[in-house]
């Protein structure tokens, strides 16, 4: 049973098995990469409307088993009315038009629009999400470091930087699309587990001011026990939209449901145990909250 008493072994345990997580992480990304969707690799956008029997599931099985490659299938609104994405072909004769594909599918075939988004669009929808990961973790960094110390502040990055990675790590491992919708829920989650590190480090820092002699990590267990009805229920209910998103969305939400799932539960728990570690690693105390002493004056 975890009590405030044996929370820094646990604590420790946690933040070891991070790490071994994040190496593990890092080494499938050096080696694998990641499965880029069409949004960052260019491909066909094909907008048509079909029979309106017809589902989601129906159309992607159909149109996966005729070009031999994945389809993603989204609903544009009104029924019947879809947007259909796959990778182009080297050359447009080398592959039948969707329209041939879908008339002995479906007895209403009517093509709305037909686009091409170049890999070069790709490249650079790549770049600027990127960056916009990059430009989220500097701001992050800046208020960070205007709120706290630098001690805290760099656990509360740390936590972030932990969870960037284990996520992008996943989709590496396991060779699910990264689309544009995963980057998105990628930033969200970012926002979600800061909003913890920040609840987690402010505690910390009311108890190092209020308890002076006791040890920065007796202070980081109390933190977190003060903090864990809170964290738990704000978390668990979180999770409860997410899965039910996750379960009932389909598949144009399934990657941003399970990013936000597994970014939630990755945020919670390394608020609780890489956050706190660098405070404690760096011998954070009272001293570094207490005024700056005030100059003495020279005049008599």
């Amino acid at each position: 049973m975890i009590t405030i008493k044996n929370m820094t072994k646990w604590r420790h345990i946690g933040t070891l098995l991070s790490c071994v997580v994040m190496l593990i992480s890092i080494f499938t990304l050096a080696t694998k990469g990641l499965n880029y969707g069409l949004d960052f690799t260019g491909g066909m956008i094909s907008e048509v409307r079909l029979d309106k029997t017809l589902t989601a599931k129906e159309i992607q099985s159909h149109l996966e088993t005729a070009l031999n490659q994945p389809v993603s299938v989204v609903e544009a609104g009104d029924p019947g009315q879809w947007v259909l994405r796959y990778a182009a072909p080297e050359t447009l004769s080398a592959q039948p038009e969707i329209k041939t594909l879908l008339n002995g599918f479906s007895d209403n075939v009517e093509m709305l629009n037909v686009s091409l988004v170049g890999p070069q669009v790709g490249q650079e929808l790549a770049e600027q999400g990127g960056l916009a990961v990059l430009i989220t973790l500097l701001v992050i960094l800046g208020y960070l470091s205007m709120r706290f110390e630098w001690r805290l502040a760099s656990g509360a990055l740390l936590a972030l930087v932990h969870d960037v990675v284990l996520l992008l790590g996943f989709f590496s491992f396991t060779g699910m699309e990264f689309n544009l919708t995963v980057l998105a829920a990628l930033l969200a989650v970012l926002g979600y587990s800061l909003n913890d590190s920040i609840i987690i480090s402010d505690r910390i820092r009311e108890l190092l001011k209020a308890n002076v002699s006791l040890p920065i990590a007796e202070l980081n267990n109390r933190a977190i026990v003060s903090t864990l009805s809170r964290t738990l229920i704000t978390s668990g209910t979180t999770l409860i939209s997410v899965g039910s998103l996750w379960l009932l969305g389909g598949e144009p939400l399934y990657g941003f449901s399970i990013t936000m799932f597994i970014g939630i539960v990755a945020g919670t728990w390394s608020t609780m145990t890489v956050a706190t570690i660098i405070p404690e690693l760096t011998h954070l105390g009272p001293q570094h909250y207490a005024p700056a002493p005030a100059p003495v004056s020279d005049t008599p």
